[in-house]
C-alpha cells in the first residue's frame, strides 16, 4: 500500500518525541459530504427561528458549491478562488460566476488584501456547508427583493452565528451520536499505526477542541474495536486534552483541568502535568512541564488556522497537515495525464511562434523596414489555432476537477490560495492520518529542491 506523504520542509521522526493529533478529520474520519449536509439542514432550521422566510427551507445542499480554500467576500456577497499572490481567479455572486469585466469593476484590482476583516477563509471541512449557504443566501436575497432580507454581512453573521450554535449546542453531535455508521469511518490502519508508533517509544497525545463526552464517544467507536497492545484508548495515549479552545491553547494561558474519566466532571490542577485526561491548558505549560522543545512534538491537524499557523508562529512546534481532497484530486490528476501531456506539447510548438512574431513585429518598428507582412499574419494564424487548441484541452482538463471552481490546489497556473498556505506552515502533509502512520517511525522525510525560475535551464 502507498503510504504518500508530501514534504515541505525536511522533518526527521527519529528525532519526535511526542507526536499530537487534532481528533476531528484527523484522528477520526468523517463522511464529510453527509456531515455538511446535515449541517447544512439544521442551519437552515436555526435560521428561520431566527426569523428568516420558512421558503430558505428548500434551498437544495449541493456539496460541490464549495471547496477548501475558498475566501468568502462578505461585504459583497461574493466567493472568490485566489491565487498564493491573492490575485482573483474566479468569483462567484450568490451562485452565478461573475466574468471577468464585472470582477474587476467590483474590484478594481484582481488582487485582495486577506487581511481585511470583510474576508473569511474556507479553511476546513467543517466551513464547506457555511460557504454553500452563503452563496444560495445571498442568491435567495437577490431573487426575493421583496422579502427586505438583511444585507450581505448581516447575513453571514447570522448564518456564522447559525453555524456556531449547530455545534455548540449539540444539535449535530446529537445527530451523529445517533447514527455513528452514518456519519464517522472507521480506520484500523490509523490505530495500527498508533499501536505502532507506541513500540518505538514515541508519546502520543490528543489535542481537541471537542469536548470529552463527544471525544469518548468517537473513540471508543473507532479506537478501542482495533486495539491489540493496549485494552483502551486511554492507554495509548500519554495526554488527552480535550476543550482545548485551538488556535488560543498555543498562544495564551490558560489552566489546565482534570477530567475524570468515569463521569466527565472536572477540577482544578496545579502542576506539573502528568499522563491523564485534562481540559483546557495551554501549550507553554504543555513544552515547560515536559521539558519539551518545539522541534520534539509533531502536531498533525487538518485546519490552517486553529491547527497549523498558530502553532507554527507561536510555538514552533513540527506541522503536518491532513488534507481529505487529496485522495480524490490526485487521482483525477492520474486521469487527465494525457491531456496536459498534449498541452505542454501545444505550448511547446507555441512559444517558437510567437517568438518569431515578437522578433519580425520588433523590427519592423525597430528599423522601418518591409518585414514580412505575410509571415506575421502566418505566424498569427498558427498562433490563434494552436490556443484554440490548448484552450479545448484546458476546458476538458477542468472538467474533471470540481465544476464550479476546479483544483483545490491549483489557481490556474498558480498555486491556490490555500496550497500555499500549506506549503508555507505545514511541515508535512497527506490526504489521511493513516499515511503518516505507514511509514516507519523512523523514517527522514526530506524536502525536494524545488528550483527557482532563473535555475530552470532551458535547452538550446
Amino acid at each position: 500500500m502507498d503510504h504518500k506523504v508530501y514534504v515541505n520542509r525536511t522533518l526527521n521522526l527519529r528525532k519526535i518525541r511526542y507526536l499530537g493529533f487534532d481528533m476531528d478529520h484527523t484522528l477520526v474520519r468523517y463522511n464529510t459530504q453527509e456531515f455538511e449536509r446535515t449541517t447544512h439542514e439544521i442551519t437552515l432550521g436555526k435560521l428561520v427561528g431566527m426569523g428568516y422566510p420558512d421558503a430558505v427551507l428548500s434551498l437544495p445542499f449541493d456539496y460541490d458549491l464549495a471547496i477548501r480554500g475558498l475566501v468568502m467576500d462578505k461585504q459583497k456577497g461574493n466567493l472568490l478562488k485566489v491565487s498564493r499572490h491573492s490575485a482573483i481567479r474566479a468569483a462567484f455572486h450568490g451562485v452565478r460566476p461573475l466574468d471577468f469585466s464585472k470582477q474587476k469593476k467590483i474590484y478594481e484590482s484582481t488582487y485582495i488584501d486577506l487581511r481585511d476583516q470583510r474576508y473569511s477563509s474556507i479553511d476546513t471541512a467543517f466551513s464547506i456547508s457555511l460557504a454553500n449557504l452563503f452563496m444560495q443566501l445571498v442568491q435567495f436575497k437577490d431573487d426575493n427583493p421583496s422579502l427586505a432580507l438583511p444585507e450581505y454581512a448581516t447575513l453571514f453573521a447570522d448564518l456564522m452565528n447559525s453555524v456556531d450554535a449547530a455545534h455548540r449546542d449539540g444539535s449535530l453531535k446529537t445527530v451523529v451520536r445517533q447514527n455513528l455508521e452514518k456519519y464517522i469511518i472507521k480506520d484500523e490502519d490509523t490505530v495500527r499505526g498508533l499501536e505502532r508508533y507506541r513500540k518505538h517509544d514515541k508519546k502520543l497525545f490528543l489535542l481537541t477542541n471537542s469536548d470529552f463526552h463527544y471525544t469518548k464517544l468517537l473513540l471508543d467507536y473507532c479506537v478501542n474495536p482495533f486495539l491489540k497492545d493496549f485494552q483502551h484508548w486511554s492507554e495509548l495515549f500519554e495526554f488527552v486534552i480535550v476543550a482545548a479552545q485551538k488556535p488560543r491553547f498555543f498562544m495564551d494561558s490558560q489552566k489546565f483541568l482534570t477530567v475524570n474519566m468515569n463521569d466527565g466532571t472536572m477540577t482544578n490542577f496545579d502542576g506539573p502535568l502528568k499522563p491523564g485526561v485534562y481540559q483546557g491548558g495551554c501549550a507553554s505549560t504543555f513544552t515547560n512541564d515536559l521539558d519539551l522543545d518545539g522541534d520534539d512534538i509533531l502536531y498533525i491537524g487538518d485546519h490552517i488556522y486553529g491547527d497549523i499557523l498558530r502553532l507554527k508562529k507561536d510555538c514552533n512546534w513540527r506541522t503536518a497537515m491532513v488534507v481529505e481532497d487529496l485522495d480524490g484530486e490526485i487521482r483525477k490528476y492520474r486521469e487527465v495525464a494525457p491531456i496536459q501531456k498534449r498541452i505542454d506539447q501545444l505550448m511547446l510548438e507555441k512559444e517558437p511562434l510567437e517568438e518569431e512574431s515578437v522578433r519580425l513585429v520588433s523590427e519592423r518598428i525597430e528599423t522601418a523596414g518591409a518585414a514580412s507582412e505575410a509571415r506575421i499574419q502566418e505566424l498569427h494564424s498558427q498562433v490563434v489555432e494552436l490556443d484554440r487548441q490548448i484552450g479545448e484541452l484546458i476546458r476538458r482538463h477542468q472538467a474533471h476537477f470540481n465544476k464550479y471552481w476546479g483544483e483545490v490546489m491549483r489557481a490556474g497556473n498558480e498555486e491556490s490560495y490555500f496550497a500555499n498556505q500549506t506549503e508555507r506552515f505545514a511541515c508535512i502533509y497527506m490526504a489521511k492520518l493513516a499515511d503518516l502512520l505507514g511509514n516507519s517511525p523512523r523514517t527522514y522525510f526530506r524536502a525536494p529542491r524545488r528550483p527557482m525560475a532563473h535555475e530552470i535551464v532551458q535547452e538550446a
